[in-house]
């Protein structure tokens, strides 16, 4: 699964909430997702993933883990750690040029995160995001909508 050529980390940082995917097990039910990231001094990236649990009230559930860029010519190619010492398949698939959309896959496909830097995800952009993912050899029926609340 091709990357894209080249990530500027320092503008990649930041909140992205997470419009669409294809969740792992623990993502399931999850309202308002939001992934966030800052690079650390010793190049890692330390990550935040919050969500609500089953509702938009529902208790707020918290992981970190860790990103290592593996590939330091593109940036896109990163291992992302919840357990030590598993490190997770992290490609960045696809970034739009203004850094506000992003698609995160795995070489598994089983897993796929449509990320925006705002919670809006119009209709037209999910058809063309689904069509994206299907491209790569994912299953676009399985791709969902988490939740969000909007202003």
């Amino acid at each position: 699964m091709d990357t894209v050529p080249y990530v500027d980390l320092k503008r990649f940082m930041g909140d992205w909430y997470v419009v669409a995917n294809i969740p792992t097990f623990f993502e399931k039910d999850a309202y308002n997702p939001i992934e966030r990231y800052k690079l650390n001094p010793d190049g890692t990236i330390a990550t935040t993933f919050t969500f609500n649990k089953g509702s938009f009230d529902g208790p707020l559930k918290t992981f970190h883990p860790k990103g290592f860029v593996l590939d330091k010519e593109t940036n896109a190619l990163w291992g992302m750690q919840f357990l030590w010492p598993i490190k997770g398949d992290f490609r960045i698939i696809y970034l739009d040029d203004d850094y506000q959309t992003t698609v995160i896959g795995r070489t598994k496909r089983d897993y796929v995160w449509v990320m925006k830097r705002t919670p809006e995800l119009t209709d037209a952009e999910f058809q063309e995001m689904k069509a994206f993912i299907e491209s790569v050899g994912y299953d676009p029926t399985k791709l969902q909508r988490p939740p969000h609340e909007t202003g």
